[in-house]
């Protein structure tokens, strides 16, 4: 009897054991990646908005942090995480401050320019930037993201905002894709967008699209969600409230989202 039990309980151990060994383990996704929520609009929620002021917010993207056009002194980034990628999209001043870039870049931030911006930045960032061209795609950091056009309408050569010199992009990723415009009229290249999940689109003439002429634009190529931003004109703030109007009862099943922009409105001249 006593070799039965000692013959059994080393069955037993031996079993327990080659279990533990082959035993399914969960993937390292399943424990660090929880499963993706997707919202009303049909977007999985994976991005987080903070609207700064004008064109500027910050972008939390699961691991990421994505500045754009960052003005407004390191005063205005204090309480935000550094950014892994800036993109900035033309060479006026509220996109463009390199005094307020040097303060929030570090040496592992992707730093994406058109060339005009990369002409005006000191040497240090300068050698730092990567630059695109209107219609480059570039994987960084997880992200596919493409230079779009970003123009005045009708074109000429004396536009504050000619074809070419400025970008828009366009960042996807987590079947997400996300279209800041910049400074633009609805131009062909706006129009030609597909499967857009969100958009931030500007209005404020004379410099960029009416509320009216963004409406229409947005109407045109539908995305699925739409923030109006960079919309402060010489005269005062657009008419977001008419944009929204225009567009809901145009097409319901797009979300126009109307963030503050403007904690301390101003009447200032932008470009």
């Amino acid at each position: 009897m006593k070799y039965f039990l000692l013959t059994m309980t080393i069955i037993l151990l031996a079993g327990a054991y080659l279990y533990s060994v082959n035993a399914p383990t969960p993937s390292s996704t399943e424990i660090s990646e929880p499963p993706v929520q997707i919202d009303d609009s049909g977007i999985p929620n994976v991005v987080g908005i903070t609207p700064i002021e004008h064109a500027t917010m910050v972008l939390t993207w699961r691991d990421e942090v994505i500045y754009t056009d960052p003005v407004g002194g390191s005063e205005a980034f204090k309480d935000r995480p550094a950014p892994t990628i800036i993109v900035v999209t033309d060479i006026h001043p509220d996109h463009l401050d390199p005094e307020t870039l040097q303060s929030v870049v570090s040496a592992e931030t992707a730093l994406l320019v058109p060339q005009a911006v990369a002409d005006q930045l000191p040497d240090q960032l300068k050698s730092q930037a990567t630059v695109m061209v209107n219609g480059d795609d570039l994987a960084v950091n997880g992200f596919s993201v493409t230079a779009v056009p970003m123009y005045n309408l009708p074109e000429s050569t004396d536009s504050r905002h000619v074809k070419g010199r400025g970008n828009g992009y366009l960042l996807e990723r987590d079947e997400v894709r996300l279209y800041i415009a910049g400074d633009t009229g609805g131009t062909p290249e706006m129009l030609a967008l597909t499967d857009i999940d969100i958009a931030f689109i500007p209005m404020n003439p004379p410099f960029t699209m009416s509320p009216e002429e963004a409406a229409e634009a947005v109407l045109a190529f539908g995305p699925k969600r739409v923030y109006p931003y960079h919309y402060r004109t010489p005269d005062g703030l657009s008419d977001v409230e008419a944009f929204k109007t225009q567009v809901t009862e145009a097409n319901p099943a797009i979300d126009v989202v109307l963030l503050d922009w403007y904690p301390e409105t101003s009447t200032a001249t932008d470009e």
